[in-house]
């Protein structure tokens, strides 16, 4: 029993207990917890497409060879290199004879030529791979759309600590699944299963910390640094999946996020306690009734859209590079380097400058710049070319998350009931939408009229729909809201005349 006391008086564990109603400590919880969601949703870009393809054209291969050796003649087959002539010759060691018979000499063999195994041929495999891989890609947001309508409403009833944990566990699970499946029904399975954690992670930690940063700058400013955890896991999870690929090897990176994991899930426990059930006490207001409203409709408008020009670059930009390219494994994660530090660069910039600048402006210029950088991408020659459209890709996606994010919040507190599980659901629901729609639709178009093409539908939409964000420039109250917010200015001045005159006297 000392041994435990002991063990409870260490000072990180005593720091912990009494900072477990901290609002930093659960910013610090929230950012981790995107940061290794992220890290999983990006770490698999550049691994999945190339472990496919390398799958299924070793089972094409085999299936080959075994045609081929059952279509050959009876007899044993010997091959002979002739180190005079470059030339191969094959030995047929008859069963009948017993002796060998040379015949005649074969084309040569010529020497590969660098980068040889790293060009793709655009053939009926390679465009496949479109497909798959985007559905594999939008099957965990798909997921997650699906999961959203059901975690919003049970934080209200539950509290946000008990999702939050829950979103660790699954989360663990698929990235112990990813690291050891090799097959694409299970890592199909993986990705779905992670859309489940995402779901409790992410509407749970914006829902939390929305309730405890209660003035709008704050709360800007909060999730702001969480979306930083989001930007540092797209920014860290490609070049570290490709790399760690290229040179360790499939299971190497997703067991580095297990461990991760582990120890988000033991600082949740430590601060959270996610065994209490901790309702709001209020009832907040239903999912339909936020749903309707056209102001909130086009804040998950702009989350969507944006955030479509990334998702459908994470499966088509890949096999691009691979085809036209001949890009290396690890290239093909390096390549969303540049806009995984300039949405990281965003959000932490707009976090702050976009409530002074005004939310909606902010996120006008961010869907304008989405859309004309991603029309810049198809020009790209190598990989230096992708380096500035990518950079503009993030920045500006940064620019409307970091912006969209906080007035969501905001207008739940000006025209409906202070709860946040709803509104922040609906928001994950436009992230996961354009996350789902973008990566199975765009392998589909990628495949049937280009990439090029690809990226000049999504930039051509995100410049269209950048005027709606005109509308949020300053929406109405609702008459409730309006009536409760003139009583309390009353009041205030009231008590303000009050000690006026008390002065005076």
């Amino acid at each position: 029993m000392g041994l435990f006391d002991a063990f409870r008086d260490v000072g990180v564990l005593a720091w912990l207990r009494e900072g477990r109603q901290s609002r930093r400590l659960i910013l610090l919880i929230v950012f981790i917890a995107l940061l290794l969601d992220n890290m999983l949703l990006t770490v698999v870009v550049p691994i999945i497409p190339s472990y496919l393809y390398t799958v299924d054209d070793e089972a094409a291969a085999a299936v080959r060879n075994h045609s081929i050796s059952s279509n050959s003649p009876s007899g044993t087959f010997q091959t002979i290199v002739s180190l005079y002539d470059n030339s191969t010759r094959l030995t047929n060691l008859s069963p009948q004879v017993g002796t060998p018979t040379v015949t005649p000499a074969l084309t040569p063999t010529p020497t590969p030529t660098p980068n040889t195994s790293n060009c793709r041929k655009a053939d009926d495999q390679l465009l496949n791979e479109n497909v798959k891989v985007g559905l594999l890609f939008a099957s965990k947001a798909t997921v997650q759309l699906i999961t959203n309508p059901f975690i919003g409403p049970l934080t209200n009833r539950i509290g946000y600590q008990i999702p939050m944990f829950a979103g660790f566990c699954i989360m663990f699970l698929s990235t112990i699944m990813f690291a050891f499946s090799s097959s694409y029904a299970l890592l199909f399975v993986a990705r779905s299963l992670q859309g489940v954690g995402s779901s409790c992670s992410s509407v749970a930690g914006m829902g939390m910390l929305a309730s405890v940063y209660t003035d709008d700058e704050e709360r800007g400013n909060a999730i702001g640094i969480a979306l930083g955890g989001l930007a540092m896991g797209v920014l860290v999870g490609p070049p570290f999946g490709s790399v760690m690929y290229e040179f360790v090897g499939k299971a190497a990176p997703f067991l580095i996020l297990a461990v991760l994991a582990v120890l988000d899930g033991a600082l949740q426990l430590f601060v959270l306690q996610p065994s209490k059930v901790e309702p709001e006490s209020q009832k907040g207001t239903s999912l339909i009734t936020l749903m309707k409203d056209p102001y909130i409709l086009i804040a998950a408008g702009s989350i969507c859209f944006a955030n479509m020009a990334i998702a459908m670059l994470e499966p088509a930009l890949p096999i691009w590079m691979m085809e036209t390219m001949c890009a290396r494994k690890w290239q093909l994660g390096v390549a969303f380097l540049p806009a995984s530090i300039s949405y990281l660069i965003g959000t932490n910039i707009f976090a702050v400058l976009a409530n002074k600048m005004g939310r909606w402006l902010c996120s006008l210029i961010g869907m304008l710049l989405v859309g004309v950088s991603i029309l810049c991408v198809p020009f790209a020659k190598d990989i230096y070319g992708l380096i500035l459209p990518n950079f503009g890709v993030g920045f500006a996606i940064g620019m409307v998350d970091s912006s969209m994010m906080p007035i969501m919040g905001y207008l739940v507190d000006l025209r409906h009931v202070s709860v946040y599980g709803s509104v922040y659901a609906i928001a994950d629901v436009a992230f996961c939408m354009g996350f789902a729609f973008g990566p199975s639709a765009g392998g589909a178009i990628a495949r049937s009229i280009g990439f090029p093409w690809l990226m000049t539908i999504i930039g051509v939409v995100d410049i269209l729909f950048a005027p709606l964000c005109f509308f949020l420039r300053n929406p109405p109250a609702n008459e409730e809201k309006m009536h409760c917010h003139w009583h309390e200015k009353c009041y205030i001045n009231k008590n303000f005349i009050i000690i006026i005159i008390t002065l005076e006297r």
